[in-house]
């Protein structure tokens, strides 16, 4: 299908001009957990005007991927905005511990409220009001992380509060909501996108995933009307349930087509920046699996919703005016439970409080281990100093120890990345996700297949495999002709290519360099 699909694109680019004219508005689109061929997988059934518009008009490259470890979601979007390598834009989950105040530390939550404060290197945005202070800059995403991180410093950044559903933003990008979204919230018009069920789009017959658990197959037979049905899942109020079902994607589109009308994006010659992050897609791979039913139908209402907002851009801002990049910030990896033997997860808990006591018999009783957040373990440095133990030793050590632990494939200390350098294999993309001010005394990598224990969490991310490094990339529209690139692509090339369509100078700590196929230039 891809080979086909290639072929025909590479004859229409030929026709196409390599010349790529400036737009007057770019709209990144990051889709949650979206795998690299999740496309083809579920294109029998998208409609003309979706996914399949841009990936028969666009520039597709079909060997984009992430080349660090830790491939979750804050830490992708900072790779998306920023064009850097986690070890350079310092993003490397959504908390650690700080040494020096002796703290964790949230990514964006802190006493001041939410804000970009933690960020490190500018984003794609700051890039283009730094140059450019006509333009508009405008980010929305269901949750506020996703928001922050590509939004960064600067413009409008909006999510969704979990007491009502509604939007707002904080007082860094805006002290005062604006009016229209006061009254849009009045309204409550994102309960609007929640209905009373979730059933199927398609009769049960069209799905190619056969896994099913929350969902409503159309048509039912008798029985599975009188059936009293018990949910997989029990929403804790209206955003869990919006995050959770395909609500979130049309809630999150829906309001973007508000702040492009409301900013007048696109509507003069100041190039401007719309950043949609749809969390949904990610939340519900996470719940139900990447091979259930919830996940395909999610798709297939997705792509409706996304034909939609493209004809909705094509009538605001001109057709011809636009650009739209595609991508997503990880994929996922299968389900723990999918196979035909489940796997075992890792349990968190269970390992701080081995190696804790592993600790204590060796250098006596203590809190050694104080935190594991996202592969990471701190260890507590003061009371090692008082011991008179040596620093990286004890990191060593517990790098050694760990290893013992089933599901666990690699462990590296801090020491180790610090004063190595690793050219190659897996030690290069656990260094490529290390950042030494944030990054925990040892870094562990588990096998493929492996996740974390969490609730509700049948599927995640953050691996070095390709069934998490490996998304799609399409860029779409103003003088992009259309093309299918096979070779292989980091995403730090993302922000610098698109800095390049908006006519500005690539993010200060990019390390990715524009893609000519896009661009026209090299």
């Amino acid at each position: 299908m891809t080979k086909i699909l290639c072929t025909a694109i590479a004859l229409l680019g030929a026709l196409g001009s390599l010349h790529a004219q400036q737009p007057r508005l770019v709209v990144q689109i990051v889709v949650g957990s979206m795998r690299a061929d999740d496309i083809d997988r579920y294109a029998a059934n998208f409609g003309d005007g979706g996914f399949l518009r841009l990936q028969r008009g666009g520039a597709v490259f079909t060997g984009s991927r992430y080349d660090y470890q830790q491939t979750s979601t804050p830490v992708s979007l900072a790779t998306l905005t920023t064009g850097a390598q986690p070890s350079t834009h310092g993003v490397i989950g959504l908390r650690w511990r700080d040494y020096v105040q002796n703290e964790v530390v949230d990514l964006v939550r802190s006493k001041e409220g939410i804000s970009p404060r933690n960020l490190i290197a500018p984003t794609l945005g700051e890039a283009l009001l730094a140059e450019s202070p006509e333009s508009r800059v405008v980010t929305v995403a269901a949750e506020p992380v996703s928001a922050v991180v590509m939004a960064g410093r600067a413009g409008q950044a909006f999510w969704m509060d979990p007491m009502y559903c509604n939007w707002t933003t904080s007082a860094w990008y805006d002290r005062v909501l604006p009016e229209w979204i006061q009254q849009f919230n009045r309204e409550r018009f994102n309960l609007s996108y929640l209905g009373d069920e979730w059933s199927t789009l398609l009769d049960r017959g069209e799905y190619r995933n056969t896994r099913r658990f929350d969902i409503v197959p159309q048509p039912r037979t008798k029985e599975e009307k009188r059936e009293k049905r018990t949910p997989e899942l029990r929403f804790a109020d209206d955003l869990d349930r919006m995050l959770h079902t395909p609500a979130g994607n049309a809630a999150v589109l829906g309001f973007a087509k508000l702040a492009v009308a409301q900013y007048k994006l696109g509507a003069d010659e100041a190039p401007d920046l719309l950043n949609i992050c749809l969390d949904a897609p990610r939340r519900i791979a996470e719940a139900y699996g990447p091979e259930s039913v919830e996940v395909e139908d999610m798709y297939y209402r997705l792509d409706r919703d996304l034909a939609d907002f493209l004809m909705y851009l094509d009538a605001q801002a001109g057709e011809g005016n636009v650009v739209v990049a595609l991508a997503s910030d990880h994929g996922t990896s299968p389900s723990y439970d999918a196979g035909a033997e489940e796997c075992d997860r890792f349990n968190l808990r269970q390992f701080e409080v081995i190696v804790n006591s592993f600790l204590n018999v060796r250098y006596g009783v203590g809190k050694w281990l104080l935190e594991y957040e996202d592969k990471c373990v701190y260890l507590d440095h003061n009371l090692i100093y008082e011991k008179g133990l040596d620093l990286a030793s004890v990191q060593n050590e517990v790098a050694i120890f760990a290893m013992q632990f089933r599901g666990v494939s690699h462990a590296l200390s801090a020491t180790a990345m610090r004063t190595s350098y690793f050219g190659s294999g897996y030690a290069r993309k656990m260094q490529n996700s290390f950042y030494p001010r944030r990054s925990g005394d040892v870094i562990l990598n588990f096998q493929p297949g492996w996740i974390e224990e969490r609730e509700r969490c049948r599927s995640s991310s953050g691996s070095m495999y390709g069934y998490d490094t490996e998304v799609p990339l399409i860029f779409y529209g103003t003088g992009i002709a259309p093309q299918c690139v096979g070779r292989e692509v980091d995403m730090i090339a993302v922000a610098p290519t698109l800095a390049s369509l908006l006519g500005v100078r690539k993010p200060a700590a990019a390390e990715g360099s524009p893609l000519p196929e896009v661009t026209g230039e090299g």
